[in-house]
């Protein structure tokens, strides 16, 4: 985050319109401070502090904006500004920008570019959203087996400067075909006189382009890698897939994942920037659907009135079973959901998850129901029936809560939904119903009503 002194000293010169002395403070910050700096100004100061950067800092800068900063700075560029912006960007950053405009300033973009630069951007372009294609970049090292180790030092010299990452570069036959990798390390610690073929490893950990974002980042935390090649179907290297394109992605899903997991529609903008309207109508939607179904608890109720009307004391323990019931079921969702985007559970271990929950589920039902036979005994007037009705129905209810909470979500990944959908406001309001079905049922046959 930008120090305040610093920023407080940034827009002292920018409204005394020193633009020299900005430029030099600006070009010793680090991006990410100038991305914050811009943020915070209208489209016209904006766009003067972005013309102050050096082309290769405006780049990198420009990728850090939000969205809805960047299109305002599009629309106040002139078309040389923009040739230049979409030039200096890498493939993967310009894919992702270009991916979030109208169609109407897309046109406008390519248009501007370079015909090696359009022919590039509409390749990536066109594939699936969320796969290894969609977040991959161009800018990579590419060796030969045929090179010497000298030869492949000097052709990184000489083509290094424009690409993402070098530590690790890739060897491809002359069909394109990915035919093994090697560290920039391995290269230094080589002879000069050695070819690369001799040093590079051929067990080549890559992806397709077709292969969802979110397994390319679990494959590159498993595996500890700067970068992941991606290949086509007939194991052609198209592209790299880089760590920091992988933490984007892994922000952006755990985001995801966290608001329908509370019951919100995914949004994209921050907090700050999104309208109070924006946000109430993605929050009315999962409310109404609670709302509705929640509607089916006071269905059950009637239901079963003649049985809190002969005991009103029942009344009193449903918050209690319902909050605990929903309680068990979130906590079994949150880390099934959590095991299957890393990559530990799949559908064909829902046997072992079901086993090991009601394991769980039994061995948590009967603690706190005994803890509740306990206190209800001794403070109900030693009523056996009734303490026996409640944790009885504790047991029941934490052991359905618990499977189903750990059912839902693999069964929805199996139907190609996002398990996170399948998480504690859903299983609340499923086990809510549930357990005051086995509650009165439990009771009706226990307690003399």
């Amino acid at each position: 985050m930008i120090d305040q002194v610093v920023f407080e000293e940034l827009l002292a010169l920018l409204d005394k319109r020193d633009y020299r002395t900005l430029k030099a403070k600006l070009a010793e910050l680090h991006e990410t401070d100038v991305a914050i700096f811009i943020e915070e100004h209208s489209p016209d100061k904006a766009a003067i502090v972005f013309r102050l950067l050096p082309k290769p800092q405006a780049a990198e800068v420009f990728s850090l904006l939000d969205i809805d900063q960047r299109r305002t700075l599009v629309a106040a560029f002139s078309d040389q500004e923009v040739s230049q912006i979409i030039e200096e960007l890498y493939t993967d950053d310009a894919v992702d920008f270009l991916e979030e405009l109208p169609a109407n300033a897309v046109n406008r973009v390519l248009s501007l570019a370079t015909p090696e630069t359009r022919k590039l951007l509409n390749r990536y372009m066109k594939y699936a959203e969320d796969s290894a294609g969609s977040i991959m970049t161009s800018e990579y090292i590419k060796l030969y087996p045929s090179f010497t180790v000298g030869e492949a030092i000097r052709h990184i010299r000489e083509r290094g400067e424009d690409r993402e990452t070098i530590y690790t570069c890739y060897i491809s036959d002359a069909t394109r075909k990915l035919i093994g990798v090697v560290s920039v390390r391995e290269l230094l610690l080589a002879r000069d006189e050695q070819l690369v073929s001799e040093i590079m490893q051929e067990n080549v950990i890559s992806v397709d382009v077709n292969t969802d974002q979110e397994e390319v980042a679990n494959i590159i935390s498993d595996y500890d890698l700067i970068a992941l090649p991606v290949v086509d179907k007939e194991n052609r290297l198209v592209g790299i897939v880089t760590f920091d394109d992988v933490f984007d992605v892994v922000r952006r899903e755990a985001t995801e994942d966290m608001q329908l997991m509370a019951g919100l529609r995914p949004s994209e903008k921050p907090y700050l920037k999104t309208s109070t309207w924006s946000l109430a109508s993605h929050r009315m939607v999962w409310l109404l659907v609670l709302m509705f179904s929640g509607m089916i608890n006071g269905l059950i109720l009637e239901q079963y009135d003649r049985a809190f009307i002969a005991l009103p004391i029942l009344v009193t323990f449903i918050p209690m079973l319902t909050g605990t019931g929903g309680n068990s079921g979130a906590q079994s969702s949150t880390v099934i959901i959590r095991g299957m985007v890393l990559g530990e559970i799949q559908f064909r271990d829902l046997g072992k998850v079901i086993w090991k929950e009601l394991k769980i589920s039994i061995i948590a039902g009967v603690v706190l129901s005994a803890i509740n036979f306990v206190r209800i005994y001794f403070g109900y007037g030693q009523n056996v029936a009734l303490a026996f009705t409640v944790s009885i129905s504790l047991i029941v209810i934490i052991i359905v809560a618990k499977i189903s909470g750990a059912i839902l979500p693999i069964l929805a990944n199996k139907l190609n939904l996002d398990p996170a959908t399948m998480a504690s406001p859903l299983i609340t309001t499923i086990v809510d119903a549930v357990g005051l079905i086995i509650y009165f049922n439990v009771a009706l046959r226990v307690l003399p009503i």
